[in-house]
């Protein structure tokens, strides 16, 4: 099976699953951030990141429920060390450091913290909680901070059940002309 089709199947099996706490899928959500990132006219890269920024989630294997159980499955990780194998880091950068932008987001924008939903916050906590100043100075400094910033936002922005979004297949092209080519 080619990669994407794995994509695909990861996505029709695994990402049927609740979204850590929202009404939505993981499927769903996947769809709706990769709608915003299409609608924000971002490149190929950063559409398929906004699509697979999750991807650690369906990876981990560890039940919907674990963020309420204390446990920090580090999908951003995760997804990111996978992806690198296949994709450029335009792709796996802010997939690896979109939890990294939910920290920063609650410590530069007070608003964003408390817009934050609960299944959000109690995560928040177990990712280390808003970053320090230090913290702040050293992420701004990251080549892909833009891009994880956005990519954060509509991840936020995509959990609302029911929303009509372009099907997963409508993703393939995109996926396929950034997919690392290996000879």
């Amino acid at each position: 099976m080619d990669l994407v089709s794995e994509i695909m199947s990861l996505f029709a099996g695994a990402g049927q699953a609740a979204y850590h706490g929202e009404a939505v899928s993981q499927t769903e959500h996947a769809l709706q951030t990769a709608r915003l990132a299409l609608a924000a006219g971002v490149d190929a890269e950063l559409i398929a990141a906004a699509l697979l920024h999750d991807v650690g989630h369906l990876l981990c294997g560890l039940p919907e429920q674990a963020a309420q159980r204390g446990i920090n499955d580090t999908h951003e990780a995760v997804g990111a060390a996978w992806l690198e194998q296949h994709f450029s880091l335009a792709v796996a950068a802010p997939v690896r450091l979109h939890v990294s932008a939910k920290r920063y987001l609650c410590a530069v924008d007070p608003p964003y913290l408390e817009a934050l939903s609960a299944a959000s916050q109690v995560s928040l906590r177990l990712q280390g909680g808003p970053f320090s100043a230090s913290e702040i100075a050293q992420f701004e400094m990251d080549p892909h901070f833009t891009a994880a910033v956005a990519l954060r936002r509509w991840d936020d922005s995509a959990k609302v059940p029911g929303l009509a979004v372009p099907a997963l297949e409508s993703y393939r092209a995109i996926l396929e002309s950034v997919v690392l080519r290996k000879c």
